[in-house]
């Protein structure tokens, strides 16, 4: 198994697309990057402890690769927005990859290499390729957010229209159901 720990907005977001990728054992949405210890959901929203949000995900290698999950984080948030995610605004929405060894190091610069290449998101690309940190696991409410609370129009509005992208681009990579 490996880890993968990356930050692009709201952490309820990316729990939820890659809660349905093949090969993902685990999930849990957190904080990383900052100065505080055991930081709470409200000291990270005040933008004071440096923290993004973020997931943690255990996946396995040999159903998914570490590339496949970074290319699936760069289609379903925007990194061209610096500490902002469509409405939500702060540090704690940056986008960032935090990588577990020189091998995701390596593939998170290339990624984002090319991705600066491309052009194609019409802006320069602002997500910041840092080593992990200490992770700090979120209050248990924020855990299995969507399926916990559907019918709250943020899961509405923002995080089904990313699985709806994520499910027609990336279906393929879907587990199967």
């Amino acid at each position: 198994m490996e880890t993968a720990t990356l930050g692009g907005g709201c952490f309820w977001c990316l729990e939820a697309v890659y809660q349905e990728l093949r090969g993902v054992q685990s999930i849990v949405s957190g904080y990383m990057g900052g100065h505080t210890a055991h930081p709470t959901y409200q000291q990270v929203c005040s933008g004071d402890t440096g923290h993004a949000e973020v997931v943690q995900i255990v996946f396995n290698p040999s159903q998914i690769s570490y590339r496949d999950i970074l290319e699936i984080f760069f289609s379903i948030h925007d990194p061209t927005t610096l500490n902002r995610q469509g409405n939500d605004l702060g540090t704690q929405y940056r986008s960032v990859v935090f990588y577990h060894n020189q091998e995701q190091k390596s593939t998170g610069s290339k990624v984002l290499n090319e991705l600066a290449a491309s052009g194609s998101y019409g802006a320069p690309v602002v997500t910041e390729l840092a080593p992990a940190a200490m992770f700090w696991p979120a209050e248990d409410y924020h855990r299995n957010y969507l399926r916990e609370h559907p019918l709250q129009p943020y899961c509405a509005y923002v995080i089904e229209p990313k699985l709806a992208k994520f499910r027609a681009q990336f279906g393929a990579l879907r587990r199967a159901e």
